[in-house]
């Protein structure tokens, strides 16, 4: 197991199997890469991936 901690979106999708989504320091969500980048259940989560230019 291999913890990383990274604002690159594009990144973990690829190479993680498991993603933790932490906002001043609460877990947000939590999931597989496509639960939670591609299928992202808070508002907070939902807006990230556009302000990290991910679409």
């Amino acid at each position: 197991m291999m913890i990383i901690v990274t604002h690159e979106i594009r990144f973990a999708k690829n190479v993680s199997d498991r993603v933790v989504f932490v906002d001043k320091g609460a877990i947000l969500e939590q999931g597989t890469p496509q639960e939670v980048i591609d299928h992202p259940q808070t508002a907070r989560v939902q807006e990230f991936p556009s302000k990290m230019a991910l679409k």
